[in-house]
């Protein structure tokens, strides 16, 4: 592994949505990320399961051990595990870990300068700390739901973008990196307790200092950047794809004006929110004149703040993408590529996923099991491997 965090190791205790996520940017950016698996189901797991667990992409670049958490060698393997990491992450609900004998006080007994990342929706505590939810529930308490898209239909749902990724993934990796660098010079470790509903209004931070200055309004589409404005927005072109642009300063509004031949003089009233309505209208009539190939052909590049809406299929093939290798093939699967980018220690792109258990014996070794030792916790069910591991 190479980047920034080369030499960090974190133990990362399989889960879904955020948790993988965070673990495939601390491994994007060097780690060393051991992911202890459960033992596969002879039967297989839910459709979900098997949708989002050993993702490729999601969770490229980690070594994989495959452990029976309900027996206690088990759990003294994953301690043993602790005592050479420098974090661990989990994305159980509140109390679990603990009920496993995994929770933060019993791993910094065996490790007192251990990161303990912990990834929930509602938080360690709260009212609603216990209860179930997902994406859309945590980013709907938070106020981000609330603010986005049509004000005459129910808030779409933003992918889960928001709360599991931005307010939660991202939230969780820079919480440990921010903590490894504090026990750093502490020699102490520290509980990190990131919850999708302080990241998803972590998110909206701009916008309740506009509503608190009076420049938002808590409605939806009745604001700049909330699909009201027509110069802030996407357009359907004449082949039914589409354009987005959002030249909110004067200057780069005046060049859309001039590259796209507008003289009407109720343009001028860029920021008359009484307007809105009818330049929208106007924009919208304008850019049905056109393909998106010929928009992009008059507008991309310029500063009319101009992009194409592209597909998944498409982005990857975009010429700025290809330039900066924003995405990248391994195995002839097509991703995004380790980001942000580093000067002097680069991060590269690591391995697609390795099936369940492929490094159980490469890591039990590691802790000094003799082979025969490890062919009995094979044999008993407590440790799983592929058959060609």
């Amino acid at each position: 592994m190479s980047g920034p965090l080369k030499g960090v190791t974190v133990i990362e205790l399989a889960s879904i949505g955020p948790g993988p996520f965070a673990g495939m940017m601390l491994a994007d950016m060097g780690a060393d990320v051991i992911r202890v698996d459960r033992i596969p189901s002879p039967r297989g797991g839910s459709a979900l399961e098997a949708m989002l667990r050993n993702d490729s992409i999601v969770d490229r670049g980690r070594r994989s051990i495959a452990l029976d958490m309900k027996d206690a060698r088990g759990i003294e393997t994953v301690l043993k595990l602790v005592e050479r990491a420098d974090a661990l992450i989990e994305g159980f609900r509140p109390g679990v870990t603990e009920r496993l004998g995994l929770g933060p006080d019993a791993c910094r007994a065996r490790n007192p300068r251990l990161v303990y990342g912990r990834m929930t929706g509602w938080g360690q505590h709260g009212p609603l700390a216990q209860a179930a939810g997902h994406d859309l529930n945590y980013i709907a308490l938070s106020g981000a739901l609330h603010a986005i898209g049509p004000k005459d239909r129910p808030p779409p749902p933003p992918l889960n973008l928001v709360g599991d990724y931005g307010g939660g993934g991202m939230l969780l990796a820079l919480g440990v990196v921010a903590a490894l660098f504090e026990a750093r010079q502490s020699g102490q470790g520290q509980v990190v307790d990131a919850a999708m509903t302080d990241g998803a209004a972590l998110l909206m931070a701009p916008q309740y200092g506009m509503m608190a200055k009076g420049f938002w309004r808590d409605e939806r589409e009745s604001n700049f950047l909330d699909g009201a404005a027509p110069f802030y927005g996407n357009y359907e072109c004449a082949d039914g794809r589409y354009v987005a642009i959002g030249p909110l300063e004067p200057q780069f509004y005046r060049q859309l004006l001039d590259k796209c031949a507008i003289d009407d003089p109720q343009f001028a009233q860029q920021w008359e929110r009484a307007e809105w309505p009818a330049l929208k209208a106007k924009l919208a009539a304008m850019f049905m004149t056109r393909t998106r190939d010929a928009w992009c052909a008059l507008l991309e590049g310029s500063d009319a703040c101009f992009a194409p809406v592209l597909s998944m299929r498409e982005a990857p093939r975009h010429a700025h993408n290809v330039a900066r290798a924003t995405f990248v093939e391994s195995d002839g699967v097509a991703q995004p590529a380790p980001a942000p980018r580093f000067a002097r220690t680069p991060s590269a792109l690591p391995p697609a996923a390795a099936p369940i258990g492929t490094h159980s014996r490469e890591l039990l070794r590691g802790l000094g099991h003799a082979d025969a030792q490890i062919d009995e916790l094979l044999r008993s069910g407590v440790v799983f491997a592929p058959a060609a591991a």
